[in-house]
């Protein structure tokens, strides 16, 4: 079951990253502005129809997130660090590497070779 609050802050996090207001979050995902009123006031609970007009709209946000708050936002920074974290790739190295993601590119494979030779896989 959604929390109320908890999703109208995460509602207020994504029209805040994205430096709208709420009128012109409302006009670009297709509702009226009452609706996001009534969303971020807690009065109302969102639709299905809602929260699919906002996932379509934004691609960063991601559907577990915003309905529970489990995961991260925006999503593409999410997937890095999940894939990383998959490959167990250590933290130190993780915070070392500077990758720009985007949808289109997803990683595979990051070898590591030190100079005595030798080198280190981390595959997904």
């Amino acid at each position: 079951m959604i929390n109320n609050e908890d999703f109208a802050k995460r509602l207020q996090e994504v029209i805040d990253f994205y430096g709208e207001s709420a009128s012109s979050f409302a006009e670009k995902i297709g509702v009226q502005r009452s609706s996001i009123s009534h969303i971020l006031s807690g009065r109302n609970k969102p639709s299905l129809d809602f929260v699919l007009k906002i996932l379509s709209t934004y691609q960063e946000v991601e559907l577990y997130w915003l309905l529970n708050g489990k995961g991260s936002f925006p999503v593409s920074n999410a997937l890095t660090k999940d894939v990383l974290k998959k490959m167990e790739v250590p933290l130190e190295l993780q915070t070392k590497l500077n990758l720009d993601t985007n949808d289109e590119k997803q990683i595979e494979r990051i070898v590591i070779f030190y100079s005595d030779g030798t080198f280190k896989n981390f595959q997904n």
